[in-house]
């Protein structure tokens, strides 16, 4: 035993020196953007030498000579242009070397795997087969073009990851417990009694698409949550009155990441504000972040916009384009579905019609949702308000804004989504309208209306993977540098906000790419201009930047049908997702332009944001009520029972 022991004790000293053995790895790994400036991350791990000179050489010819020390360190080669084919990279340091390959590739490639699916999406309207192609594009340039082994990447290396990711999976399972709950209360006529229960209110189109508007601002904590919530609750209302799919959708998309991004209180709020906080420590800015993002608000015209063209829609019953011909469709024939289209979430299996004869309680259904919404907020509020001081923040607004943007908030749609489902399933069987078995049986139902939106986003986040593998922001920002100056900074960043938001499906990875990188040039060229760091017009371009990213972010992810936030509104309202991007197009288009025409530019030379939202508004509903034309039955009767049917295409 003793000689055991001794054996186990040398053997563990003999392994101290290899242990402490310095080491240095380097980034990136694959692909780079050729002509680029090399940026090099080493990491140090055990160096003996605080500061020792260590060479670089790229390609088999050195490339300069930099400081190591332990930890992480970020070194821009300015004087490398990298070439054709792999370069190997060597870091030599006190006798140690670490290395890495990149492979250089041509800018413009980067953006052919989002556009490709997003142009495919829209021409051939299957959005499963376009997004897939994405990723095999991406996963062919990732892999110097071996077809076999883009084939074989596609999977482990690509899609494996965009499900794996935390995030991700939890955003999935909200999505399963939500659909779960639509089928426990759908089949426990908690929805037929929400539609009996407001037939008497909910008489006319008019009144229909409002309150689905605010309704989308009463869910106003979370983009995710909204979605969701409004479009299942307020479906079975609208497609009684006869009002399509496609202006559920919209109605819903226009108010979810709008209100999300807008109000001092939300999930958003803290990944905002800590962007924000972190490049003005980078420029050494001396200005609260919170008040910057408060500040910003009346800049961002976009959301802003987009909220009056939904609600000035809805109470008109007016409408343009595509959406026009769907109100039309719907109105004339019943089909809130288009022939041929196919809903993301498939709500219309009779394995979900309440039992014969069962009662049709609404509280069955609002219950349920409303513990979802108050679980949500708790959640929020628990997690957010654990470690921080409450001494520490002035009043009891600023306390709040602190504790919603530290909160959980995806931890807390989950616990939000599992109550709920809990709720409605105990309901069910406690009144005797379901046994457990019917209600597990509606459980899944409510899970198998959901796979098509979970295969959706999976290939979306796999489209945004592979451009970030690529880096396509990194390409589209590299396009914008010589042409900025400081009034036309604002115009320019938010579309390429909107850009980078539309190629990669995401506004949050959208933000946390540009705010670093405009924060400090928009500081350079205030400077460079003559503006001092405590002037007005200083701040005014500061906060117009700031918005810029923030509401063009919004922007190109309404247009985007590889957006999360849109997809989730398709699956809400079990609208045909193509059908959903198609219609909500022209609508986002034009309130972009105005926010650019009528905001973003007079703005920026020292016209008041209050002015430019009160002509851009005037301009919405002018155009509205001169161009936008009613559907043919909007009166003030309730319609005809709607058909859902719709031939899978």
């Amino acid at each position: 035993m003793i000689r055991t022991i001794g054996a186990v004790v040398a053997l563990a000293l003999g392994a101290l020196p290899a242990l402490a053995q310095p080491a240095i790895s380097v980034e990136p790994r694959g692909a780079v953007l050729r002509g680029n400036r090399l940026h090099v991350t080493i990491t140090a791990a055990g160096f003996p030498l605080e500061g020792a000179p260590a060479e670089v050489w790229v390609g088999g010819r050195p490339a300069g000579t930099v400081r190591v020390s332990n930890g992480a360190q970020e070194v821009t080669l300015e004087t490398v242009r990298l070439g054709r084919g792999e370069q190997r990279i060597v870091v030599r340091a006190g006798g140690v070397e670490g290395e890495t390959v990149v492979r250089p590739i041509a800018g413009w490639l980067t953006i052919v795997p989002p556009f490709l699916a997003i142009a495919l999406a829209l021409i051939f309207k299957d959005v499963l087969i376009a997004l897939a192609l994405g990723v095999y594009s991406g996963a062919l340039i990732l892999y110097d073009w071996n077809p076999l082994t883009a084939f074989a990447r596609s999977a482990d290396s690509i899609l494996v990851p965009a499900l794996a990711d935390g995030d991700h999976a939890k955003i999935v399972i909200f999505t399963m417990l939500l659909g779960g709950i639509v089928g426990v209360i759908s089949r426990s006529g908690g929805t037929h009694g929400i539609v009996e229960r407001l037939k008497g209110l909910a008489t006319t189109a008019r009144r229909g698409q409002v309150a689905t508007w605010l309704m989308g601002l009463f869910v106003f904590f979370d983009d995710y949550a909204n979605s969701l919530i409004v479009g299942s609750t307020m479906r079975p209302i609208t497609d009684r009155l006869r009002i399509s799919r496609e202006k559920l959708a919209y109605i819903v998309d226009s108010t979810a990441a709008p209100v999300a991004s807008l109000v001092p209180i939300s999930t958003w709020i803290g990944f905002e504000v800590g962007l924000i906080a972190a490049a003005f420590h980078q420029i050494g800015f001396q200005q609260n972040a919170y008040l910057a993002f408060i500040d910003s608000i009346p800049f961002r015209f976009y959301p802003i916009l987009a909220l009056v063209l939904g609600l000035t829609i809805a109470f008109s019953c007016r409408d343009f384009g595509p959406m026009l011909r769907a109100e039309r469709r719907a109105s004339e024939t019943g089909k809130v579905v288009a022939d041929g289209d196919t809903p993301l979430a498939d709500v219309t299996t009779g394995a979900l019609a309440p039992p014969e004869g069962a009662p049709l309680r609404a509280s069955n259904a609002v219950v349920p949702m409303l513990v979802v919404i108050g679980v949500a907020i708790v959640g929020m509020y628990v997690s957010g308000a654990a470690g921080l001081d409450r001494a520490a923040h002035g009043g009891t607004g600023e306390w709040l804004r602190e504790v919603f943007g530290n909160a959980a908030s995806l931890d807390s749609l989950l616990w939000a989504s599992l109550s709920g489902l809990v709720v409605a399933v105990v309901m069910a069987i406690a009144q005797r309208i379901l046994s457990v078995r019917e209600s597990m049986a509606a459980l899944v139902e409510g899970f198998k209306a959901m796979l098509l939106a979970i295969a959706v986003l999976i290939l979306a986040w796999a489209i945004g993977h592979v451009t970030g593998e690529l880096h396509t922001a990194d390409f589209v920002v590299g396009l914008t540098e010589r042409v900025l100056s400081p009034h036309l900074l604002p115009v320019l960043v938010f579309l390429v906000s909107a850009v980078i938001s539309f190629a990669t499906g995401t506004s949050w990875g959208t933000m946390a790419i540009l705010m670093p990188l405009v924060i400090p040039i928009a500081h350079r060229l205030s400077l460079a201009g003559g503006h001092a760091q405590t002037g007005e017009v200083y701040y005014v371009l500061m906060l117009g930047t700031i918005s810029s990213v923030l509401a063009g972010s919004v922007w190109g992810d309404h247009c985007s049908p590889i957006s999360d936030t849109t997809i989730l509104s398709s699956i809400g309202s079990a609208c045909d997702h193509i059908a959903h991007v198609r219609t909500q197009l022209p609508y986002a288009v034009a309130i972009g332009t105005a926010g650019m025409l009528l905001g973003d530019i007079p703005t920026a030379y020292g016209l008041s944001p209050w002015i430019s939202i009160a002509l851009g508004s005037a301009v919405i509903i002018a155009g509205v009520l001169i161009f936008g034309k009613r559907s043919d039955w909007r009166g003030e009767a309730a319609a005809p029972a709607p058909s859902t049917s719709a031939p899978r295409g």
